[in-house]
């Protein structure tokens, strides 16, 4: 069982980050699908939050002053599964059973299914909703906990998003931050031509949110935004991190076709290598 660490060591997050890549990569070989792209270009973000910024127990996946987190981009699962495992909420073996039958790691999570999962999520466009009524309920509670939301721009097509942006800044939900993993990519090709969603800070500024604009990738970068939305008081915050596709493997970088396709056996070993795991 993985012992969880939270540091703010740039030179450990970005090892972090990097573990995280690899680790993603060999559960989707072994599962023959999944979600690569959107996993890869997230991971930077979900290593600051997981083994940085949030509060939260592996030991004790119900605490009460837990910071909560919701994946509303439930596609990028595997991202979800390996920081859970890698922070401890359970042993990483168990990353080997990606979407196998009977297996708690299926292709979308699960909150009913396992530890550590806040809200099962897969539909798109709903995560914000849910986010924004936890930290409603957490501002009732008068509980210092946040809620980060994870997002995808090929998501935030969805209509529900926009009313879910718009209830947060009218409540001025400041214990939610949400994070929008800008990839510029979907299963059908680039977002732009497929629903047009620029220019997207102008549209997160009209429903009243502190905008952070940021490197998605720029470990430093992402840190201090998550530091500095903590201090943002009297309206939500979003950070608009712009990704890469597929980030940290070459050949997968920037291809829209690796959304929902798993690497081979052939290109994991290429994969390993361009992330200095040959021979480990």
């Amino acid at each position: 069982m993985a012992v969880l660490t939270q540091s703010r060591d740039i030179a450990f997050l970005k090892e972090q980050a990097r573990i995280v890549r690899v680790e993603i990569l060999k559960m989707l070989t072994q599962s023959g699908s999944g979600h690569t792209g959107g996993s890869l270009s997230a991971a930077d973000i979900a290593t600051a939050l997981y083994f940085y910024k949030m509060r939260h127990r592996p030991d004790n996946p119900k605490w009460e002053e837990r910071d909560r987190f919701i994946l509303s981009k439930g596609h990028a699962a595997p991202l979800l599964y390996t920081v859970l495992a890698l922070t401890g909420y359970f042993d990483k073996s168990l990353l080997g059973t990606l979407r196998k039958a009977g297996s708690p790691l299926q292709g979308h999570p699960s909150s009913k299914l396992l530890q550590g999962v806040e809200v099962s999520t897969g539909s798109l466009g709903q995560g914000l909703s849910i986010a924004n009524g936890m930290a409603l309920g957490l501002q009732l509670d008068n509980s210092a906990s946040r809620v980060y939301c994870l997002l995808g721009d090929g998501e935030i097509q969805e209509g529900q998003v926009w009313e879910a942006a718009m209830t947060a800044g009218h409540y001025a939900l400041d214990n939610i931050c949400a994070i929008v993993d800008l990839n510029e990519l979907q299963i059908d090709g680039r977002c732009e031509d497929v629903m047009k969603v620029m220019p997207v800070s102008a549209k997160w500024k009209a429903f009243n949110w502190h905008i952070f604009e940021i490197d998605g990738h720029n470990m430093e970068e992402i840190v201090n935004a998550l530091d500095e939305a903590e201090r943002i008081k009297g309206k939500p915050s979003v950070i608009l991190a712009n990704t890469i596709k597929g980030k940290g493997v070459s050949f997968f970088e920037g291809k829209a076709e690796y959304h929902g396709l798993a690497p081979t056996k052939e290109e994991l070993e290429k994969a390993l290598k361009e992330l200095g795991e040959d021979g480990k």
